[in-house]
């Protein structure tokens, strides 16, 4: 299908009839003879003369008939394909492959440009299409009509995996035996997937035995980056990856936080013909333990994202010591030792308050620590005993350290079988002398820790030999006593170090390995990966998908395809554990669409034997028709300058001369003339000035509104807004700016302390980049007032409103907190003037707002309550804007439905507090405003 092609060939044959046109165009009209009228000679001066037609001058002959030619070829819908979409196959059916995965996210709009032309000139050859996504999962097809195929192709996507290209391989077969000799169209992104090692060998194979035609389309080289992420030596570092160079030689990685607000910048630069660059994250723990998300900036790809769930961040870590007050001396007890040690990368906790270690334990239990340490505790009660047993086999971790209380104890609540007592080295009494560390073997977790030569160790409990001591055994001394121990127990880890956490039996506490043994010890806390050694270990649990990525990279609600995970999980996402968090926020992990060690690689194709390649760009078709038209318009209006020319109306006098005096000819050619211009789009968007984003937003306070798209729509709120701005100014101290119309997706949100948003059902949902400003907008204390216009549509009970089931839609993605109507005591309605209810152009909606927290039993009842800062989101149907609505006079632009009179004013006293509240604050709910609001309440 290479070159020119026709839409409607069958129009073609108007060419036929070029012949009989150039006998009809070759006579024109006399010229017309101008004749003297005189009153009394009529007939004198009328000489009588036989006119005969003129020849038309072949020049304009040729003229009339390429007119013609372009009126026909454009008719026929002529289109240019220079790169040879959907080549071969004749007449058969055509099979279009689109690899959907997340490499393809980048430039998925040429792709899916590229294939939306398969289509259509398969269309234009009556040939049956199908349509597949190499990363969907593979299912039966059939050839459907080209309409059909191309509803299937706006509904693929791309999947947030590496798409796994083999397994389409018998659907792809099944397909060509009921078609045999079809055309084969493979639109590659360039990458080689999950399990695709003999997709083009077998591909190759199918079209070779079933006689089908493969071209195969893909990009000079593959565009797509992506992002893996590993700890190393303490530090965050990302790897940014390519298949191969592909231009793109740098870049910035950005470090999230789970409001997606920045937290660090690192730049990365790939070297020359290098597919891989480092950027490291060199930050404070804290910060470093904040972040939950790593992206490339720029790169919409759920590949080019690495999520970082609860096991890389930091632990809860409970401190008990067994001994007696006396011997907890602040700066020498164990607990200040590991407390000081713990700080840096943990978040230490102590019990207040509790009276012994049972107490104590289950105090911290009950905070739901994640590692719960003791420190010389001895034996417990069988109840404590046993809550700390479930505490381990749910996940949790459990570290001990020796001391007299354990050492003259038998406790089960320890990795190793114990010997009564203990071991001393060094002394008077002793013929040993201090040991010192051995190196940590491989599969210790410790592995690439040095052991300083000044660690010496007095002082520690054996284990009982048996033949699990060597498996359970992660360091030990230099004569091969075990020094640090540990035992898998369900899905949590009891480990034991042989010594004390002071410096009573060792100096081990004063080095600075006891931090770093420390720290990862504690990593380990709900790690999925078994302790080495271990070969039994209870099933894993199952965590639910809470949001997933979508191929573009952004988090969303699940897919229905998306299903559970252990939470042992550790392979790259696919189809059905898409890449996101699963589980609860506090003890989920995360699921990327790479593994740490994956890079990319570039697709081999040397198998594709008898293929046609081509670029997309080259793939490129052009409609010949716009031009055809364009072009016959011209030569029209060619013809009729050479008709009035040959006429002898372009002479000097001939029809200046004709059209002076006649101003309403004029005056239609001048309608003609404007008619014919292009007409400007009516834009809802505000002109420039009203949509500062600059530093000027920062100078003045302005309220916001949302441009949806609909002109009625959006000027209500202008000039609804642009009235309870002139409100603001007459009535309180706040003087604001002309209000601003937005478009979320693109402006900067943070200029405004208030965006009123009106819902437009007939326009598009919002992009995933809209929602998700709006989202970090209303976690920073910005409020969002939603107005779905529709009190009088809006039945109690009833089915929803378009307008109200396009708002569920829109906040399903949000983390909306629990509302409620806005209550009577409500410090809402009391910010700036005494309201009971917030009427706009209706009265009859109700106005929602987050939830308070309920009162206190036994408080003291106050005029105005507030909850901790002001509420992220306030949804409302009465048409606040139209209430609000001035012309350029200051009369109401819309009228109010209602028996109330004084509705409209009642209307702006409420706008005006909920611009007061979302610029104050609960401060009216503060104690000192009491007296004031109780006199003004008359109570």
């Amino acid at each position: 299908m290479l070159g020119l092609t026709f839409a409607a060939p069958l129009a073609l044959a108007a060419l036929i009839g070029l012949p009989a046109l150039w006998f009809l165009l070759r006579v024109t009209p006399p010229r017309p003879r101008r004749i003297n009228f005189p009153p009394l000679k009529l007939v004198a001066d009328l000489i009588p003369q036989r006119q005969t037609p003129a020849r038309t001058p072949p020049w304009l002959l040729i003229l009339r008939l390429l007119i013609a030619a372009a009126l026909i070829l454009a008719v026929a819908g002529p289109v240019w394909n220079a790169g040879g979409v959907g080549a071969g196959g004749g007449r058969s059916a055509l099979l279009v492959l689109l690899d959907n995965g997340f490499p393809a996210a980048h430039d998925w709009r040429d792709r899916l440009r590229v294939a939306t032309d398969a289509v259509e000139g398969a269309a234009r050859d009556g040939r049956p299409v199908a349509v597949i996504g190499l990363a969907d999962a593979p299912a039966a097809f059939e050839a459907k009509t080209p309409a059909a195929a191309l509803e299937r192709l706006r509904a693929l996507a791309p999947r947030p995996i590496l798409p796994a290209r083999d397994a389409h391989l018998a659907t792809i077969e099944t397909f060509l035996d009921k078609n045999r000799g079809a055309g084969l169209v493979w639109i590659s992104d360039g990458v080689a997937g999950a399990g695709d090692t003999r997709f083009a060998k077998g591909l190759a194979d199918l079209a070779g035995d079933r006689g089908a035609a493969l071209t195969v389309l893909r990009a000079d080289r593959p565009p797509a980056l992506a992002l893996t992420a590993t700890e190393n030596a303490g530090k965050l570092v990302t790897h940014a990856l390519r298949a191969a160079p592909n231009g793109r030689d740098a870049g910035v990685i950005r470090a999230l936080d789970q409001k997606g607000l920045p937290l660090a910048e690192r730049d990365f630069a790939f070297g020359a013909d290098a597919t891989e660059a480092d950027a490291a994250f060199e930050m404070p723990v804290e910060l470093r333990n904040s972040i939950s998300r790593l992206e490339i900036a720029g790169e919409r790809s759920a590949g080019a994202v690495v999520l970082q769930d609860e096991r890389g961040k930091r632990r809860r870590v409970g401190l008990v010591f067994g001994g007696t007050l006396d011997q907890a001396q602040p700066l020498l007890a164990p607990t200040y030792y590991l407390s000081r040690a713990l700080q840096p990368f943990a978040d230490v906790q102590e019990p207040r308050g509790a009276k012994g270690t049972a107490d104590s334990i289950n105090q911290l239990l009950d905070n739901q620590v994640s590692v719960l340490v003791l420190a010389d505790v001895g034996a417990l009660d069988e109840k404590t005993t046993a809550r700390i047993e479930s505490f381990v086999k749910d996940g949790g971790m459990l570290l001990r350290f020796a001391g007299p209380r354990l050492a003259a104890g038998n406790d089960p609540l320890v990795p190793v079988r114990l010997r009564r007592g203990g071991r001393t080295l060094g002394g008077t009494l002793s013929w040993d002398s201090p040991k010192t560390l051995a190196p940590f073997p491989p599969e210790s977790p410790f592995a690439g820790l040095t052991p300083p030569a000044d660690i010496g160790v007095r002082r520690q409990i054996l284990a009982e030999p048996d033949g699990d001591l060597p498996s359970r055994t992660w360091a030990s001394l230099q004569d091969g006593t075990p020094i640090v121990t540990a035992q898998k127990r369900g899905q949590g880890t009891i480990v034991l170090f042989h010594v004390t956490a002071d410096t009573t039996w060792s100096n081990l506490p004063l080095s600075g390995l006891f931090i770093d043994m420390l720290r990862r010890v504690v990593a380990l806390a709900g790690a999925a990966a078994p302790v080495q050694g271990d070969a039994t270990r209870a099933a894993a649990p199952v965590l639910a998908p809470r949001v997933t990525l979508d191929g573009f990279g952004a988090l969303g609600s699940p897919p229905a395809s998306a299903t559970a995970v252990s939470a042992d999980y550790a392979d790259r996402a696919n189809l059905e554990h898409p890449p996101g968090f699963y589980g609860p926020p506090d003890g989920g992990i995360s699921v990327n669409a790479l593994k740490p060690d994956d890079r990319l690689k570039p697709l081999d194709t040397a198998a594709l034997e008898g293929a046609r390649f081509g670029s997309l760009a080259g793939a490129e078709t052009l409609d010949l028709r716009p031009s055809l038209f364009t072009l016959a318009l011209l030569l029209l209006a060619l013809d009729t300058l050479a008709g009035l020319w040959l006429g002898g109306f372009l002479r000097r006098g001939g029809l200046a001369a004709r059209l002076r005096g006649r101003p309403a000819v004029l005056a239609l050619a001048g309608l003609v003339l404007l008619a014919a211009l292009p007409a400007r789009p009516v834009r809802a968007e505000e002109p420039p000035a009203n949509r500062p984003n600059g530093i000027e937003s920062a100078l003045v306070t302005r309220l916001a509104y949302v441009i949806t798209g609909d002109a009625a729509v959006d000027e209500a709120s202008r000039t609804g807004l642009t009235g309870l701005t002139q409100m603001l100014a007459a009535r309180t101290a706040l003087e604001p700016g002309e209000p601003a119309g937005i478009d979320p997706a693109k402006d900067e949100l943070a200029f405004y302390p208030l965006i009123y948003w009106p819902i437009a059902p007939n326009r598009p949902q919002p992009s995933d980049v809209a929602i998700r400003k709006i989202d970090a907008f209303m976690r920073n204390g910005g409020t969002v007032l939603f107005d779905t216009r529709d009190a009088l549509t809006a039945r109690p009970g009833g089915p929803p409103t378009p307008e109200g089931a396009y708002l569920r839609k829109m906040l399903a993605t949000l983390e909306v907190p629990e509302l409620e109507p806005v209550p009577l005591d409500h410090v809402l309605t009391k910010a700036f003037y005494l309201v009971d209810s917030f009427p706009g152009r209706y009265a009859t909606g109700q106005t929602w707002v987050e939830a308070l927290p309920p009162a206190a039993e036994g408080a003291e009842r106050r005029p105005a309550r507030a909850g901790d800062g002001v509420s992220p989101i306030i949804i409302t149907g009465n048409d606040l804007a139209a209430a609000w609505a001035v012309g350029r006079r200051g009369e109401p632009l819309y009228p109010v439905v209602g028996g109330d009179q004084r509705q409209r004013e009642m209307a702006f006293r409420g706008g005006v507090n909920i611009v007061m509240y979302t610029l104050t604050g609960n401060y009216k709910a503060d104690q000192v405003h009491v007296p004031a609001l109780l006199e003004r309440l008359g109570q």
